[in-house]
């Protein structure tokens, strides 16, 4: 699968691996210990996310693209 929405990857110092928040899915962020472990990790946890909202009836948000400027 392959996301629209934007997301934030950083490093977490405390915890030893990246971690990336999906901004546009309230509370849907995973990890990895490498970059790319972490990107798809997320895919896995939003295609997650998306099927829940579904199941739950809640709607889901159209991607927004660009959403913060560094």
């Amino acid at each position: 699968m392959e996301s629209r929405y934007e997301l934030i990857i950083y490093w977490s110092k405390d915890d030893q691996r990246f971690i990336v928040e999906v901004p546009e899915l309230p509370g849907c962020m995973a990890d990895g210990a490498s970059y790319q472990e972490a990107v798809n990790n997320t895919e896995t946890i939003i295609a997650e996310w998306l099927e829940t909202a579904q199941v739950l009836g809640r709607t889901i948000p159209e991607p927004a693209g660009r959403l913060m400027y560094a």
